[in-house]
């Protein structure tokens, strides 16, 4: 694995202090406040280490309260809400400076089976195909192992873009609560931005106040986070200085691995 990826890993390898109290680094994006994606993937990582190994996280609900400070560690308290005979619930609170800034509940499932269906997954080029063509919009954060690809974006209503996105890097180890956490952590990527393609009004704009409220999270199989997900979002609504977008990821191979849906503040001043 690279040393980008590496760090990413280490950054929800949290440091246990006490029983259902751990520790966990923060990681500076550049954002004005600490990306609400690691308060989700380390909240994720925290329940995790308190449940059975043969349960997996299935859904996530979470809050977002207070900014976070991106140069200071947050501590994250587990509450052992329930622990069923087939399902566990978990709830965590993030805490920067003796205040919670994000709060969570989390539950966890063992293997099962079921009825099964799932939605068509959207036909669209491959990721090799679109660096080929060399039209598609290819980004990365600056010492980051996140990358995307951008298929489309549409600006009528409802706005909606489509983006290929891994963790380039290298194979990473066949941990499946590991590849949760860190499709936790990037379901915040693009997800309410995509509320403004409705609009004249850019990410970066100076007019714009822009944070997210609330978070909610469904995995519905075992994602690969270091192979090619597609993640499909939309933005129905927006209104009184909230945007609503909501999301699905699909692997290459179609499946429906997780849904996802943000509110947050979409504030325009004057």
């Amino acid at each position: 694995m690279t040393q980008a990826l590496n760090d990413l890993i280490q950054l929800l390898g949290l440091e246990a202090l006490e029983e259902n109290l751990f520790r966990g680094q923060s990681q500076d994006l550049g954002l004005p406040q600490l990306f609400g994606g690691q308060a989700l993937g380390q909240s994720a990582a925290a329940a995790t280490r308190t449940v059975p190994e043969d349960r997996y996280l299935h859904s996530l609900h979470g809050y977002f309260l207070r900014p976070g400070d991106a140069q200071l560690p947050v501590i994250y308290s587990v509450d052992r809400v329930r622990d069923g005979g087939s399902f566990t619930t978990r709830r965590v609170t993030a805490i920067q400076k003796g205040k919670p800034i994000f709060f969570c509940s989390a539950s966890f499932q063992g293997r099962e089976h079921g009825l099964s269906h799932q939605p068509k997954a959207p036909a669209v080029p491959t990721p090799e195909a679109l660096l080929a063509e060399g039209k598609a919009v290819h980004q990365r954060f600056r010492g980051h192992p996140v990358e995307f690809i951008t298929v489309e974006e549409r600006h009528d209503c409802p706005p909606s873009r489509m983006i290929w996105f891994r963790m380039a890097g290298g194979p990473m180890p066949d941990d499946p609560a590991l590849h949760r956490y860190l499709l936790s952590y990037s379901s915040d990527f693009n997800l309410l931005l995509t509320s403004l393609l409705a609009h004249d009004v850019e990410f970066g704009d100076p007019r714009l106040r822009i944070a997210s409220l609330d978070h909610a999270l469904w995995i519905h199989e075992d994602p690969r986070i270091d192979e090619w997900l597609l993640y499909v979002m939309e933005s129905p609504w927006a209104g009184g200085a909230r945007g609503f977008a909501r999301g699905s990821f699909y692997d290459r191979d179609g499946r429906l691995v997780a849904s996802t849906a943000q509110e947050g503040l979409v504030r325009v001043q004057p």
